[in-house]
């Protein structure tokens, strides 16, 4: 494809003066060889562009409409100049972005206006994307360089340059602090806060005013901004270069000193400032030079308050602020101290009276005949003596001034240190990134020392620059394993080496320094006489005092003068001692330069380039030709060129294919490579294959090629239009002749039909008598046929018959002759064996009794013989000795298997029990088998009984007939008081709905009000929480910095065991005595700041409650007191009796436990001898169950006595408790009511002489006694027979309940018999009584053990012998009150047990919020025995358990819904049985017992309520947490409705640079992925039980969350804001629409939540043209502001040429129409906005005492109540 067929009726640039590059459209194709261009300008006129292949060659190309406004410059087809500039123009102008990429660059344009593009919401849009995936950002080239320090583990940096006024040091603020919110420190040290608060000091102490900038930066810097391994900030330096110190003395018109200066003289009327002597700032030199001291719109007053409270952040002392204020105060006095000539003009003085010259000594605390002295002199040092010169007016001034410059210097030096100390952290770094923000390469009319410096620092960076763009380049193609060519590129080395190389630039400087009388035009004239030939360097035609470098960007000429003093910075010696008399300036800079040049080679670098768009600081104004001077200066266009040079668009095959398939052929769509496809294709159209190149994952073209391709793209929908329209008209001609013709087959057919339908009568009557002459002879045809194979099949049926019969009677006779047979040949075999067998048994016995007597002799003769005896004998005393060790191992050995034989016989024991019980089921299986017999019986039974099941289902039907009646005339009665009271509610809602203006907005401001102040307590409790969770972080990091030291260590003795758990305040009575503190505290704290502490509001309120409590306890025991007097000696006898009989009764139970364990034991060794002894299998299975019978009637009565003694101790419990509250009661008789130990033991020795009194005769302590012996027998027969009662009443709805069953699964069998055949009935029949049979057989023993143990127990209770005294042990009562009583030690247990470790899985299978009823039936019960401190300990306890949980689950939903469920569940208890009217509307009379009687716990129910709005906060983060990465991906990005979106360059998007390599990028999430996950969230829920109420709530965040992540990426992406993703999205919408229908959540406010995102899809889809259009969308947009409004208008893309865009003044006019709409202005939605959560109270419809512990809990030690 050659080049010039592109010059064919396209569009151009051409050069102009103005504008630097101007459009024109060729209005005739160019052919090779024409000398002209005939162009056509965009003001209509013609214009002849001459051109030649050497002079003036062909214009550059212009890019296709649809590329204009590209994100990435490099995405443009064409890549020159005017292409970059007009895109940048497009986007600055039209949209309004001052951001784009151009490669690895971010170019930043100054709007000289505040954005609202830098919030926090903008900065969670940015976090976690990859660059190009969002518009172009300053923040995201922040998150590039954090995700790539994560990812790559290497340093980074951000290298900001440009022209002063561009907005340098802004975009580095902007970074710096995307990186303090992404990567705050993880332990809330304010690290980040700190690294944010050098920023105003920075800017107060080097940055000023200048022509071209109002708060332009005097120097350069680069911040390292450490991170740890987990990539949270722990630090950060800073390191300054080249500040401007000539600023402090002189400043250029309109242009101003440093920002501190004035912030100090607009704030000297200060009291703190009055010792500063300071006035305003005209009347100072230092600050009056540039005659003007003001910018518009800067308060330098409110500005030093900013810096004094960074200042404060960074820990700088209020003393040391001072310091820095005095010493900024006395450089402003010295620049006014007055130095007067001498009439001989070599000398000069200072008059003795300059207040001035005496404030500057007073500040510094010097001597002021000193410093008068040396400022006017100076001292000359030779070999032989010392003389003491004075110096000129000239001099003295320039030393005042250098003075002054080298104060300020030392000064800006010790601020820097001290941020930097401030900044120092102790932790070790892992990485850092690093923000460079330096001056761009500056050019002015007179430059001088420091534009050198500046220039030669932009040729270091620039070169730094180039090569790593060219190793972008290279490493791009060879990762994508494309042939690689070598691009040339600008190289500045040369530049660079004429600067600082020997004898270069900076080395003949210095050496003119040494030289004593060296003057600037010496160095000069060295400079042309040694550097003359360079390619970069010059001489000036008309000046012998300047030079001229060739830098990259530019040629600038230097003025010499003041170079040699500029880089010496002389200060003498007598002013100040601490420096010598000389400094080199390049060497120093030189030096930091090259260290900075080392850090950045050493980190991967991240450019930003800021532009000036104008010199007038106006905002969005572009001046084409200042924005083409600081591209060309800043690099960008050299990386256009390197770009240009290789091959510039990048397209991945995906991409491609989908773009471009419509170039495809039908057969290549058939190829299910697309690769392939994609190559076949270029290779059709593209003959050249130099301009392309294929990758492993993209394509690679040519500038041009990709424009050449968008060509042939539009020429194809170009012919298909026209086809489109050729078919449409055909088709509207078709219609017309089809009309016409159907007309005509109408007047056809009614004429044909008539004459058809005669036809047609006569058809039919023909038919009519063929039918009724063949049914005739059919009939007749089928009776003869019918009769004739009657006949056949019985002669069949007779033959068949006798033919089978004689079969079988031959078949009969051969089986039983084959039976004879076998039984004959098996006697004869079995008879024949038997016989050879005895023999061989005769043979052997013989045989073997002569060896036998053989072996025999040959014994009788050796033991005779003496050889035999000393054989003997031989080591018999070692074998003794041997056998006697063996002896003591073997017993040794014997005694470790007799343990391990009883352990194994326990086994045995248990085994042995399980095959007896196996046997006895075998056993009644085969007699049930046997029984199969008289099944038939009991089916007959069935029958019967199923009848009577019959019977009464009629009498039920019979009873619901009538009860249904009944309701009937009930419903009658409740319709007409319906109809009643849908009349009152009309007439309600009529006046609701016409209520006065007055009150609809007093009923909508309160609301409002509720909501703000709902909304203001929950952020309390989410920053309570944040707190709590920064104290225990503290806390870790405390405890893991201490050091071990050996020895014992004590906490302290203040520190409960609590305290760290809980930061609740304590309701226990035990803190009563706390509450004068309290009091003490609110009198300090004033009664407002009281009232905002919570936990001292607490306190009193716990107090006054307490209070009131004691009050009307003391009263009622003053009413009882006299009552008890009376019987207080006669409980005192009778306790202490009770006391000594139930120790006793205990000591005799112990004695019996010890002799039933010896008898235990004596049983299991009795086991394992009788099992070592006896060898027969048969006489050891009788011996074990003889034992174990034994055994079992052991542990039985061990049970039964081990039940006795904990009743007895429960008694004593009681029994002490009672006789603890005796003596209270009777010392509050005798003693005020907090009378102390002493006054309590002194009454109960009253009571006690009392007792003697009453009881001398004894007659009534005997009385008493009798009395309660004989309450005592009747309370035990009432027990017995109450329990009796109990039981049978147990044993009665059992047999009801199991009757019921048995009845609904005869009536199913009934329902299953009438389907079933005859044959498959009877043997379901049989089935299912086999079935039955052996459940009863397998229930049988199992009831007759239960029978036996409970006969024995009241047997051993019978025959246990009776003490000296009647006592009745009583059984726990088995009517459950719904309570559960605990010991206190087994609490830590209990929490272990239902918080702890509790899983939701284990409980998921019973009553929702198990743990929740089980805890609050444990509190019941503290609460029924009066145990405050139980209640305090297990709620406090309960609390703290459920936040470690959450805090160790905090990632965890399940768990977090689990807990969230549970927690509000328990708060529904508190409130449900409080005993407060209010929440017992609703109970159940078994409810309202349950009612808690002692204690109020309306402060613990606050205290649950907000831990269950931090539950929900952490529930609703979890979930957005988990949907964060799915949202935009599932709702922007994936083809819900396929093939809709179309595919554009996307430049920089798809580099693998910014891509995750090892993980291949993001994973893309479907809608369908992101549904899933909501029903998962719903699912689990609603499987833990959490209230409707919140589940919705919920889910309402979520899609609030939804909408705010979507519209956010929606306004900050211009590649998904096109008519395509509006309609993709309008469907996703739908689909969650239908998903809350689906889940009846549509009334929970979700979808009004989605109106914003709705909203923006339909205002892709609409009409954006006419006035029209303007109004309708002014009215749809309601949700959406007038800025979210414009910003998608702006950033509206069309995905073809064919589509139009949106106009300015289209926009212009929406603003118009909207500018008086009262409205947020914010841009992007606050994603962490979280609506105010409510917990409805929603009682529990279930009744404690029903509710069952399942035995998997492991809850043994809880005891129903």
């Amino acid at each position: 494809m050659l080049i010039l067929q592109l010059y064919t009726y396209t569009r151009v640039w051409i050069p102009d003066p103005e504008d630097v590059w101007k459009s024109a459209e060729i209005i005739k194709d160019y052919k090779e060889g024409d000398p002209v261009l005939n162009l056509k300008l965009e003001d209509e006129t013609t214009l002849e562009y001459s051109v030649g292949p050497k002079n003036n060659p062909l214009p550059f190309l212009r890019n296709p409409d649809i590329l204009v406004g590209e994100n990435d410059l490099t995405a443009l087809s064409y890549l020159h100049e005017p292409a970059v500039l007009h895109n940048l123009k497009v986007r600055f102008l039209e949209s309004n972005h001052i951001y784009t990429y151009c490669g690895i660059v971010l170019v930043a344009i100054n709007p000289y206006e505040q954005l609202q593009i830098y919030g926090e919401e903008v900065i969670n849009a940015y976090s976690g994307q990859n660059m190009g995936d969002m518009d172009p950002h300053i923040f995201a080239v922040a998150e590039e360089a954090y995700k790539q320090m994560a990812r790559d583990e290497k340093n980074q940096s951000i290298i900001v340059s440009g022209e002063s006024g561009a907005g340098k040091t802004v975009s580095a603020k902007y970074a710096m602090r995307f990186f303090a919110t992404v990567g705050g420190s993880a332990n809330d040290t304010s690290v980040e806060e700190k690294v944010l608060a050098s920023s105003p000091i920075m800017e107060a102490i080097g940055n000023a005013k200048t022509t071209r900038n109002d708060n332009s930066s005097r120097f350069g810097k680069y911040i390292q901004i450490g991170f740890d391994r987990r990539y949270y900030i722990i630090g950060a330096n800073m390191r300054t270069y080249l500040l401007e110190k000539s600023r402090v003395v002189f400043q250029a018109e309109d242009e101003r000193n440093y920002h501190i200066f004035y912030q100090l003289c607009a704030s000297c009327s200060l009291s703190e400032f009055k010792d500063l002597s300071l006035s305003n700032a005209e009347d100072f030199t230092y600050t009056s030079l540039g005659e003007n001291i003001f910018i518009d719109g800067v308060n330098d007053a409110e500005d030093l308050v900013k810096t004094r409270e960074a200042l404060t952040m960074l820990g700088v002392k209020e003393i040391h602020q001072m310091s820095i204020f005095k010493i900024i105060a006395s450089i402003l006095h010295l620049g006014n101290v007055g130095i007067v000539s001498e009439r001989d003009g070599e000398s000069c003085h200072i008059n003795r009276d300059d207040t001035y010259l005496h404030h500057f000594c007073r500040l510094l605390g010097i001597e002021q005949e000193q410093m008068e002295h040396w400022l006017c002199r100076r001292k000359l040092v030779t070999t032989a003596e010392t003389y003491v010169k004075n110096m000129s007016h000239a001099q003295a001034v320039n030393a005042r001034d250098a003075l002054a410059k080298h104060i300020y210097a030392h000064l800006f030096d010790w601020i820097v240190e001290h941020i930097n100390k401030a900044l120092h952290t102790s932790t070790k770094q892992h990485s850092f990134i690093g923000v460079l923000d330096i001056y761009g390469f500056e050019t002015f009319e007179i430059n001088s020392f420091e534009q050198f410096c500046i220039n030669y620092a932009n040729e270091k960076l620039q070169q730094q620059f180039n090569s790593h763009v060219f190793k972008l380049e290279q490493e791009e193609y060879m990762k994508e394993q494309i042939p690689w060519t070598l691009i040339d590129f600008y190289d500045n080395q040369p530049c660079i080496d004429l600067i600082e190389a020997k004898l270069g630039i900076l080395d003949l400087l210095d050496e003119e320094c040494k030289v004593p009388k060296g003057t600037d035009q010496n160095w000069a004239q060295k400079l042309y006489g040694k550097h003359s030939n360079s390619g970069h360097f010059e001489k000036p035609r008309m000046s012998n005092r300047s030079f001229i470098v060739v830098h990259f960007a530019d040629k600038v000429e230097y003025q010499c003068d003041g170079f040699l003093e500029k880089n010496r910075d002389t200060v003498y010696e007598e002013q100040i001692n601490i420096l010598k008399a000389s400094q080199v300036s390049t060497g120093y800079f030189w030096n930091s330069l090259h260290l900075l040049m080392e850090t950045l080679n050493a980190t991967t670098p991240h450019y930003v380039r800021c532009i000036k768009p104008n010199d007038y600081k106006e905002s969005f104004v572009f001046d084409s030709r200042r924005a083409v001077q600081q591209l060309r200066a800043c690099g960008v266009l050299e990386t256009i060129r390197i770009s240009a040079a290789g091959y510039p668009s990048r397209w991945t095959y995906p991409d491609f294919f989908s773009r471009y398939r419509v170039l495809m052929t039908r057969k290549d769509m058939t190829i299910g490579d697309k690769k392939q496809v994609c190559k076949n294709l270029l290779e059709t159209l593209i003959k050249d294959p130099d301009k392309f190149q294929f990758g492993k994952t993209k394509i690679f073209f040519r500038a041009g090629q990709v424009a050449y391709l968008e060509k042939l793209r539009a020429d194809k929908f170009r012919f298909a239009c026209i086809k489109i329209q050729k078919t449409v008209r055909g088709w509207l001609q078709r219609i017309r002749y089809r009309k016409i013709r159907k007309s005509a087959i109408t007047l056809q057919r009614y004429g044909r039909g008539y004459m058809a339908r005669r036809y047609a009568e006569m058809l039919r009557l023909t038919r009519a008598a063929l039918i009724c002459q063949k049914q005739y002879r059919m009939v007749r045809v089928r009776q003869e046929y019918l009769r004739i194979r009657r006949a056949v099949i019985t002669i069949q049926a007779f033959a068949r018959g006798m033919f089978i019969r004689r079969l079988y009677q031959e078949f009969l006779l051969h089986h039983k002759a084959m039976i004879i047979q076998k039984t004959v040949r098996g006697w004869l075999v079995r008879k024949k064996y038997l016989r050879a067998r005895n023999a061989a048994i005769v043979i052997q016995c013989f045989y073997r009794r002569v060896r036998a007597k053989r072996q025999l002799k040959q014994l009788k003769i050796a033991a005779r013989s003496a050889e035999h005896f000393k054989n003997l004998n031989v080591g018999m005393e070692n074998k003794i000795v041997q056998l006697q060790k063996k002896m003591d191992n073997q017993s040794k050995e014997h005694k470790t298997q007799n343990e391990q034989l009883n352990v194994t016989n326990t086994a045995l024991g248990s085994e042995v029990t399980k095959l007896q019980k196996e046997l006895d089921t075998l056993r009644i299986r085969q007699t049930a088998g046997t029984q199969v017999t008289s099944l038939q019986e009991e089916l007959e039974k069935l029958r019967v009984e199923l009848q009577e099941a019959h019977a009464q289902r009629k009498q039920i039907e019979e009873e619901f007939s009538n009860e249904k009646q009944g309701l009937e005339q009930r419903v009658e009665e409740l319709e007409k008081e319906n109809t009643l009271l849908k009349k009152e509610k009309e007439e309600v809602n009529r006046r609701i709905q016409n209520p006065t203006q007055g009150e609809f907005h007093k009923e909508t401001r309160l609301q409002v009000e509720l909501d703000e102040e709902r909304q203001r307590y929950q952020n309390l409790v989410k920053e309570y929480s944040r707190l709590e969770q920064r104290y225990e972080n503290l806390q870790e990091d405390l405890s893991s910095m201490k050091v071990f030291h050996p020895g014992h260590r004590r906490n302290p003795s203040n520190q409960s065991s609590l305290g760290s758990d809980s930061n609740y305040t304590s309701i226990s009575m035990s803190e009563v005595g706390d509450t004068d503190d309290t009091i003490q505290q609110v009198e300090e704290m004033g009664i407002e700041k009281a009232a905002m502490d919570l936990s001292v509001f607490m306190k009193l309120q716990k107090r006054v409650r307490e209070l009131e409590q004691e009050r009307k306890r003391l009263q009622t025991n003053l009413e009882k007191v006299e009552e008890l007097s009376k019987r207080k000696a006669c409980l005192f006898e009778d306790i202490n009796a009770d006391l000594a009989y139930n120790s006793l009764k205990r000591q005799e139970l112990e004695t019996e436990n010890k002799k039933l364990k010896n008898d235990l034991n004596e049983l299991r060794k009795a086991v394992v001898d009788r099992a070592s002894e006896n060898n027969s299998s048969n006489e050891l299975q009788e011996g074990y169950n003889l034992l174990l019978n034994q055994l079992k009637g052991a542990n039985e009565e061990l049970d039964v006595r081990k039940e006795e003694v904990l009743m007895l101790k429960t008694q004593i419990v009681n029994s002490t408790r009672q006789s603890e509250n005796i003596n209270h009661i009777v010392s509050l008789k005798t003693s005020p009511p907090v009378a102390d130990r002493a006054s309590e033991n002194n009454s109960s020795n009253e009571l006690q002489e009392d007792w003697v009194y009453l009881n001398e005769d004894g007659e009534l302590g005997l009385a008493y006694q009798g009395l309660k012996q004989v309450a005592r027998l009747l309370e035990a027969q009432l027990q017995t027979k109450s329990r009796q009662h109990k039981d049978e009443l147990e044993a009665l709805h059992t047999q009801i309940e199991l009757l019921k069953d048995s009845l609904e699964k005869k009536q199913e069998m009934l329902d299953h018999f009438s389907t079933l055949s005859p044959e498959a009935l009877v043997e379901f029949s049989v089935q299912q009584e086999i079935t039955r049979l052996t459940n009863e057989n397998l229930v049988r023993p199992y009831l007759k053990y239960n029978f036996c143990n409970q006969y024995y127990l009241s047997q051993a209770t019978r025959s246990r012998p009776e003490l000296t005294r009647q006592v009745t042990v009583q059984r726990k009562d088995k009517d459950f009150e719904g309570m559960l009583e605990y010991y206190k030690e087994d609490e830590a247990l209990l929490v272990k047990s239902l918080i702890t470790d509790m899983k939701p899985n284990v409980v998921s299978a019973t009553v929702p919020c198990l743990p929740a009823y089980i805890l609050f039936m444990c509190i019941r019960h503290a609460d029924y025995i009066n145990d405050d401190q139980k209640v305090h300990s297990l709620l406090t306890t309960t609390i703290n358990a459920i936040k470690k949980v959450l805090k160790r689950n905090s990632d965890d939903f399940e768990m977090t819904s689990f807990w969230l469920a549970n927690t509000s569940r328990l708060l529904h208890c508190l409130k449900q049985y409080s005993g407060d009217e209010a929440f017992m509307t609703q109970n159940m009379a078994k409810q309202n017992e349950h009612c808690l009687k002692n204690f109020d716990l309306a402060e613990y129910r606050q205290v649950l309520s907000d831990l269950s709005i931090q539950i929900y906060q952490q529930l609703v983060r979890i979930a957005e947490g988990i949907m964060q990465p799915m949202i935009v991906s599932a709702m922007l990005e994936s083809e819900s409705i396929p093939s809709l979106a179309g595919v554009k360059p996307m430049g920089y998007r798809n580099r693998s640079s910014s891509l995750d390599c090892e993980s291949g990028g993001p994973a893309g999430y479907t809608l369908q992925a992101l549904v899933k996950q909501l029903g998962q969230f719903y699912t689990i829920m609603a499987d833990h039980g959490l209230d409707p109420e919140i589940s919705q709530q919920v889910v309402r965040q979520l899609f609030y969350s939804i909408n705010a992540v979507t519209l956010n990426n929606l306004l900050l992406r211009k590649d998904v804001c096109s008519w395509s993703t509006g309609m993709q999205l309008r469907y996703n919408i739908s689909q969650l629409e239908e998903w809350l229908r689906g889940k009846n959540l549509h009334q929970s406010g979700a979808v009004a939540t989605m109106e914003p995102v709705i909203q923006a899809a339909q205002l892709l889809q609409v009409k954006k043209k006419t006035s029209q259009d303007a109004e309708a969308i002014c009215s749809l947009c309601t949700a959406l502001s007038l800025q979210q409004i414009v910003k998608i208008l702006n950033l509206y893309t069309p995905l073809n040429e064919f589509e139009e865009r949106v106009t300015v003044s289209f926009i212009r006019d929406i603003q118009n129409r909207l500018q008086d709409r009262i409205e947020n202005n914010q841009l992007l939605v606050d994603t962490k906005y979280t609506f105010p959560v409510l917990f409805p109270y929603t009682p529990s419809v279930l009744s404690l005492e029903n509710i069952h512990i399942p035995a998997s809990l492991s809850l043994d030690f809880l005891t129903r109540v």
